[in-house]
């Protein structure tokens, strides 16, 4: 019997991320709105690398992850192709 397993993603870095310490407004903004703050306590998070990999991985098209924008994630996918 063929059995096909998606691996569940190791979501251990999210529990030392600093955004787990702060309300989730600052990385989902309402559209429009500043992402000054999130990118501010991104850049502060030893777990940035981790995060802004997670969200190129599984292709996240909203917020802020690993300290960008959706925009500049949807640049780098667009330069990796």
């Amino acid at each position: 019997m063929y059995t096909d397993t998606i691996p569940t993603p190791d979501l251990t870095w999210q529990r030392e991320a600093l955004c787990a310490q702060t309300g989730a407004e600052f990385f989902f903004p309402e559209p429009g709105s500043s992402v000054r703050e999130a990118k501010r306590i991104c850049g502060m998070c030893e777990m940035r690398s981790a995060c802004l990999d997670y969200a190129l991985t599984h292709d996240e098209r909203f917020g802020v992850w690993g300290g960008l924008s959706e925009k500049e994630r949807l640049d780098i996918r667009r330069t990796a192709l």
